[in-house]
């Protein structure tokens, strides 16, 4: 009788758990833009004169839309329900803040690299790719309809 090495073993029960990884970014990222489009629905005129310092246009309304876009978003990549949706105005978000307000003031790659919003943006390009994982609404409900494509559904 042959028996499978202590690694390969660790690898297949990693590979069975391979939703987890997915699940606790949705949970933790989720939550963080959440709480953050909360909290700047509810202190949206200092927001709103952010954007007016930052002379994005029509700032009262840009300033409730990201806020909200950040809110429900959040709700969305938590729940892991119309994920890939969700990423495509979280990723505009982004690269407005990007090109508006942090790149003026970026000068090397290095100092790219290690902005948060280029973290952001590549979790949500993630998401966007990827999905959300095995546990999430999207793929109960894909699962249901017959259509999800994950492995060990």
């Amino acid at each position: 009788m042959q028996t499978t090495p202590l690694y390969a073993r660790a690898l297949a029960f990693l590979d069975d758990q391979a939703w987890i990884g997915p699940l606790l970014v949705r949970l933790v990222f989720g939550y963080f833009w959440l709480e953050t489009g909360w909290a700047k629905l509810h202190n949206l005129a200092f927001f709103t004169e952010r954007f007016i310092e930052w002379g994005i246009p029509l700032p009262a309304l840009s300033a409730a839309v990201c806020a909200g876009t950040e809110l429900v978003g959040g709700a969305l990549i938590m729940l892991g329900l119309a994920t890939r949706l969700a990423m495509l105005p979280m990723i505009f978000n982004m690269l407005v803040a990007l090109a508006v307000v942090v790149l003026p003031g970026i000068s090397t790659l290095d100092e790219f690299v290690e902005l948060d919003e280029v973290l952001y943006v590549t979790v949500f390009a993630w998401l966007l790719f990827a999905g959300p994982g095995r546990a999430s609404l999207d793929h109960l409900i894909a699962r249901r309809a017959g259509t999800s494509t994950l492995a060990h559904a």
